[in-house]
C-alpha cells in the first residue's frame, strides 16, 4: 500500500440500482412516405429508420403528399397525422420502403402502388448485409437506445405473409427484447363472422399479435385500424406513467365511425363480443362514443394462459422482461458472487414492491432458488433468478345478481308492520 497522510473518502457501490425505464408503446411503423416530394438535393430516406416527434418533423424528413396525390397512398404520413397529431403521442419510428427511383409507373413517375409485400417484409442483403423493411426492427435499439413496443405495417399487414413477418419480428428484438405487433383483417374477409377463420387459416393465432377488424372513419376518409389501436394504446399508457397495465379496450377512438369492406359498421355488443372471443379487437359505439373493444391477443381462444392471451398481462410481461434486460445488462461479465445475487434480487424486489403499492401489479417477488441453478450451470457462469409477478386482469364481465325480495312488501303496512 502506498504511503498516505490525511483524511480520505472511499465509496462503495450502491446495493440497489434504479430500474431502467422502458417505453412500452413506442411504435415502429413500416410503410410508404412521399419522399419524392422533398426539396431537390434533400436526402430521401429509404429503408433508413427515423425517430419522429412531430408532424413537422415528419414532413421535414419524409415529405408531404402533393395536392393532387391521395394521401392514403402514403401510410407513414397517415400514421404521423393520426398518432402524433390526433392522439398526441410521441415519438414514433418510421421506416419508409418506398423508393421513387424503383417504384414507378409505366411512364417512370413515382408510384407507391408498385410496392410489394416483399418490400415491407424486407430482409438482409447477402452481399452488403444491409437490412430492409421489417428486418430493420433489429436496429432500433442500437440506433436510438429505445425499445420497440409496437410493430405495424398499416394496410400491408392485411397480407398474411406480412402479418406473419410482424409476429416474428416481435420476439428476440436485438436478441433480447419483445414487442406487440398490430395487424388488420383484409376487406376480402367481408363478414365479421369470417374473421376468426382468416386468423386460423393463416396461422396468425400468435400471442405477439393484436388483430383489428375495421377501419376508422374520419372526415369521410377510412384510416387503418392498426394506427388507431396503436394510438389508443399509447394514450392509455401515457395516462398511467407509461406502464401498460390497463387494457386499451373501452378507450375512445379519435374517429367518427368504423367501416369495413366499404360498408359502415354498427356492431352490436353481441357481434363485437364474438370477435373479442376469437382474439380480435374492433370498435364499439355503446356508451361514451366509439371505443376500442377487446382484451385478447390473437392467440385466444386457442391459448388460454393469461400471460399470452390477455393484452394487458402480455404487455406487462413484455415491459417487465425488457426492464430486467436493460437494468441488469451492466452486471454481465461481473464476478458471480453472493453480492451480485443479492443486489439483483434486492433491486427488483424493491421495484416490484413499489409497483404493488401503486396497484400496478397485485404482487411480485424475485428469488434465487437452488432448483433453478444446478452446479453445472453456475460453473458455466449461468445464473437464474425466479420472478413471480401478477399483473391485474382486465375486468371483462361486471355481473349484478338481481333478485325480487318479497320481504319488502312489509313496508306496505307502515313502520310498525302487521299487528
Amino acid at each position: 500500500m502506498s504511503y498516505r497522510h490525511g483524511v480520505f473518502v472511499e465509496e462503495k457501490a450502491t446495493g440497489l440500482v434504479p430500474p431502467v425505464e422502458v417505453d412500452s408503446a413506442l411504435p415502429v411503423i413500416v410503410g410508404t412516405a412521399p419522399v419524392h416530394n422533398l426539396p431537390e438535393g434533400a436526402a430521401r430516406p429509404v429503408n433508413e429508420p427515423r425517430l419522429i416527434y412531430s408532424l413537422i418533423d415528419f414532413v421535414e424528413t419524409f415529405g408531404a403528399p402533393a395536392k393532387d396525390e391521395d394521401k392514403t397512398a402514403f401510410t407513414l404520413y397517415q400514421a404521423a397525422e393520426i398518432y402524433l397529431g390526433r392522439y398526441g403521442a410521441c415519438p414514433m419510428v418510421c421506416i419508409n420502403v418506398f423508393d421513387p427511383e424503383i417504384h414507378t409507373d409505366e411512364e417512370g413517375a413515382p408510384d407507391p402502388s408498385k410496392l410489394t409485400s416483399a418490400d415491407i417484409i424486407g430482409g438482409v442483403d447477402a452481399s452488403t448485409l444491409k437490412r430492409t423493411g421489417l428486418a430493420l426492427v433489429e436496429e432500433i435499439f442500437p440506433r436510438f437506445r429505445l425499445v420497440p413496443g409496437q410493430i405495424l405495417a398499416p394496410v400491408y399487414s392485411r397480407d398474411p405473409a406480412v402479418a406473419l413477418a410482424i409476429g416474428s419480428a416481435c420476439s428476440g428484438i436485438s436478441g433480447h427484447f419483445r414487442a406487440m405487433g398490430i395487424i388488420e383483417v383484409p376487406d376480402s374477409v367481408a363478414k365479421y363472422t369470417e374473421a376468426p377463420a382468416w386468423l386460423n387459416d393463416n396461422n396468425l393465432t400468435d400471442q405477439n399479435l393484436l388483430c383489428v377488424f375495421g377501419e376508422l372513419l374520419y372526415n369521410g376518409i377510412s384510416e387503418p385500424g392498426s394506427i388507431h389501436l396503436a394510438g389508443v394504446i399509447a394514450s392509455r399508457d401515457a395516462e398511467n406513467e407509461g406502464v401498460p397495465f390497463w387494457s386499451p379496450s373501452n378507450k375512445r377512438f379519435q374517429a367518427q365511425g368504423i367501416v369495413h369492406a366499404g360498408r359502415e359498421l354498427n356492431l352490436t355488443p353481441t357481434e363485437a363480443t364474438y370477435l373479442n372471443a376469437n382474439g380480435i379487437v374492433t370498435g364499439l359505439n355503446m356508451v361514451g362514443g366509439l371505443m376500442a373493444w377487446g382484451n385478447q391477443t390473437s392467440a385466444y381462444p386457442g391459448v388460454t394462459d393469461v400471460k399470452d392471451s390477455s393484452i394487458p398481462i402480455r404487455r406487462m410481461f413484455n415491459w417487465i422482461g425488457n426492464t430486467l434486460v436493460l437494468t441488469c445488462w451492466q452486471y454481465v461479465s461481473t464476478p458471480l458472487r453472493r453480492r451480485l445475487i443479492e443486489t439483483v434480487q434486492d433491486t427488483f424486489n424493491v421495484w416490484l414492491n413499489g409497483l404493488t403499492g401503486r396497484e400496478i401489479i397485485l404482487g411480485g417477488r424475485v428469488t434465487f432458488e437452488l432448483d433453478d441453478n444446478p452446479t453445472s450451470d453456475l460453473m458455466a457462469g449461468k445464473v437464474r433468478w425466479h420472478v413471480y409477478v401478477t399483473p391485474p386482469q382486465a375486468a371483462r364481465e361486471l355481473i349484478f345478481i338481481l333478485e325480487y325480495d318479497p320481504d319488502y312488501l312489509n313496508t306496505l303496512f307502515g313502520a310498525e308492520g302487521v299487528n
